[in-house]
């Protein structure tokens, strides 16, 4: 008989405070989260201090809701799997000592979850993920291409050399004066406007998989404050038009070569960049002319942060064998282990 898994996950890396309990990795039971957007708009960004106090006003309640909501108890679950990193330091504190109080109190495995991992894991609610596979990987700070020969087994192939695609978006809608974070209204703005203005694509054409956005960044902000100082009028729309299209063509060359450099199974968009649409548009025609492989994109729900994507890396994690035990530390720098193909 197939053993039934319940774990607890907790996310707390950034600005978003979660709780998910998640059945065998691919059914979320639960899912109960706690935004921070407006705290943080006025400043125009993440302020580590405020994002570890509200973390902290919001955890026990969260876990409280979660457990409810599952009508379980603590005596019900297999595991508790929580965000190790990387992220912003404070905040994953949060998070790494309401897991390990829990797991301590009740007796529980601890689990620590790697919050790439845990991205590309909540493909695993549209289907199965048939390895090998191939996932692009974008939010706020990372954009990568990453490998997976078989399940649990993560080489990164591409990796971004300066500003990651979402930071870029932050960027970029700052200088517009858009309200942060400005990633789904440029992309509604682009919706609207044409690709009107020519814009550098930084390694398009590179052998390798490596992004850079920085000069992308720099040119569309240099455009604008020209713009201005010439006293010429830009059409916002156009110019967020031309910037997405200029993202999107790299981050769909860059895939392509690599969906044919390396034959998979499966396909997988996630993070927080994944919900915009030009990009899902552009990846969905892209993949019809490789019907071999199977296109997961995560639900939109699912590509901001949030608990039940950490619930899903945490079960795979656990079959194999990970483990934390009571000295587990928040880790803001933790990464993929470099591996050899």
């Amino acid at each position: 008989m197939t053993e039934t898994r319940y774990i607890m996950a907790f996310e707390s890396s950034a600005d978003e405070t979660s709780v998910a309990i998640v059945k065998n990795g691919v059914e979320i039971i639960s899912l109960a989260t706690a935004t921070q957007i407006k705290s943080h708009q006025r400043f125009g960004g993440i302020v580590p201090e405020v994002a570890s106090r509200h973390h902290i006003e919001q955890v026990t309640i969260l876990a409280d809701a979660a457990l409810a909501d599952a009508k379980l108890t603590y005596q019900d679950l297999t595991a508790i799997g929580v965000t190790q990193g990387p992220g912003l330091v404070g905040a994953l504190l949060i998070g790494v000592t309401a897991a390990k109080t829990i797991a301590w109190a009740h007796n529980l495995p601890l689990v620590p979850v790697l919050h790439m991992a845990g991205h590309i894991s909540a493909a695993n609610f549209v289907a199965p993920i048939q390895y090998p596979a191939l996932a692009l990987m974008i939010s706020g700070g990372h954009t990568e291409l990453v490998l997976m020969p078989k399940e649990y087994e993560y080489v990164i192939i591409g990796d971004t050399r300066d500003d990651a695609a979402g930071e870029s978006y932050d960027k970029v809608g700052r200088t517009m004066g858009l309200q942060y974070p400005a990633g789904k209204i440029l992309d509604e703005m682009a919706h609207r406007g044409q690709p009107s203005y020519n814009l550098p694509r930084a390694l398009m054409n590179d052998d390798a998989y490596d992004f850079s956005f920085s000069g992308l960044k720099s040119a569309v902000i240099n455009l604008m404050h020209n713009a201005d100082q010439r006293g010429e009028t830009i059409d916002h729309d156009n110019l967020a038009a031309s910037f997405q299209a200029a993202v999107v063509e790299v981050l769909v060359t860059k895939t392509a070569r690599a969906l044919d450099n390396y034959p998979v199974k499966s396909f997988i968009v996630a993070g927080g960049v994944a919900a915009n649409r030009g990009l899902r548009d552009a990846l969905t025609e892209m993949l019809t002319k490789r019907p071999q492989i199977n296109f997961l994109p995560v639900p939109i729900k699912l590509a901001g942060d949030n608990a039940a994507m950490i619930g899903a890396a945490a079960d795979i994690a656990y079959r194999h064998g990970q483990r934390g035990d009571w000295t587990l530390n928040a880790n803001p720098a933790l990464e993929f282990d470099y591996q050899e193909l």
